[in-house]
C-alpha cells in the first residue's frame, strides 16, 4: 500500500556516479515514468529495446543475478531483433532471445556487428548508454531498482526526442533550463538552430502562459456580459466588443 510505497521512497537513493536528473527540474507530475522497483523470477527478462526519450539508466541488482546483452547505436533493429533467424512459430520472449536467437546471430553475423554479453552479480550497478540495444534475462529469483535520466551528457538527444514527443514538458524543462543552467539551455538553443528547429513556441514561456490565461479569461468574461445582455436587454455593446478583442 501507500505505506510501503512510502518506505520504499525513503530508501531509495541514487548511485553517487550518475548525479545530474535533468528531467527532475520540471517536477514530478510533468516528467515521464522514469523509476522502478523490479521483481522478477528465474528465466524471466526484457526483451531487447532503446530505453525512450532518448535516456540512459541504471540498473542495481539487489538480490539475484542477470543476464545482460548490448549492441551500439548504429546496429541494424532488424538484426538486433533477430527478425532473420528467428523460426517459424518461435517466440521472442527474452528466455528464446538468448537461448536461441542469440547465438544464431552470433554464428550469422560473426565479426560484422559487436556484441556485449556479461553477467551481473547480486550487488552490482550496470549503466545502459542512451541510444544502446539491450535485453536482460534473470537467471537467479531477482530483484532490482532501475532509473532512466537525461544529464548533460545526453541532453541533445533527450531534447531532440522530448520537443516532439514530450512538447509540453520540452517548454517548461527550456525555461527551468534557463533558470537554473543557462549553459544547458545555450546547448539546446545550438541544438534547434542546427536542426532548423522553429523556438517561437519555446521562448518565453512564463510570459506565453500568464497571455493564454488572460485570454481565457477574457474570452469568459465576454461570453458572461453576452449572456446577461439578451436576458436585460441590448447591454453595452462597445464594452463588450471589448472584452473581445
Amino acid at each position: 500500500g501507500e505505506v510501503a510505497a512510502s518506505s520504499l521512497r525513503e530508501a531509495y537513493a541514487v548511485p553517487s556516479l550518475f548525479p545530474e536528473d535533468l528531467f527532475g527540474l520540471v517536477g514530478e507530475e510533468r516528467r515521464p515514468p522514469y523509476r522502478w522497483f523490479l521483481v522478477g523470477p528465474k528465466r524471466s527478462g526484457s526483451c531487447v529495446h532503446i530505453d525512450p526519450l532518448g535516456t540512459a539508466a541504471w540498473n542495481t541488482s539487489i538480490r539475484g543475478r542477470k543476464r545482460w546483452v548490448l549492441f551500439p547505436p548504429g546496429t541494424p533493429k532488424h538484426i538486433v531483433k533477430g527478425k532473420s533467424v528467428i523460426r517459424d512459430g518461435e517466440d521472442d520472449e527474452a528466455i528464446n532471445y538468448f537461448v536461441d536467437l542469440l547465438p544464431r546471430m552470433r554464428r550469422r553475423y560473426a565479426g560484422r556487428i559487436r556484441i556485449i554479453d556479461f553477467i551481473q552479480q547480486e550487488g552490482e550497478t550496470v549503466f545502459v548508454p542512451e541510444g544502446w540495444w539491450h535485453a536482460v534475462l534473470n537467471l537467479d529469483d531477482t530483484m532490482a531498482v532501475t532509473q532512466n535520466f537525461c544529464s548533460s551528457v545526453n541532453l541533445p538527444v533527450a531534447w531532440r526526442k522530448c520537443r516532439v514527443e514530450r512538447k509540453k514538458m520540452a517548454r517548461k524543462w527550456l525555461y527551468k533550463l534557463d533558470e537554473t543552467r543557462p549553459d544547458l539551455a545555450r546547448v539546446v538553443r545550438d541544438v534547434n538552430a542546427e536542426d532548423g528547429f522553429p523556438m517561437e513556441e519555446y521562448l518565453d514561456y512564463k510570459k506565453r502562459r500568464r497571455e493564454e490565461k488572460r485570454e481565457k479569461k477574457l474570452k469568459k468574461k465576454a461570453k458572461k456580459r453576452s449572456r446577461e445582455g439578451r436576458e436585460g436587454g441590448d447591454g453595452d455593446e462597445e464594452q463588450q466588443q471589448q472584452l473581445i478583442r
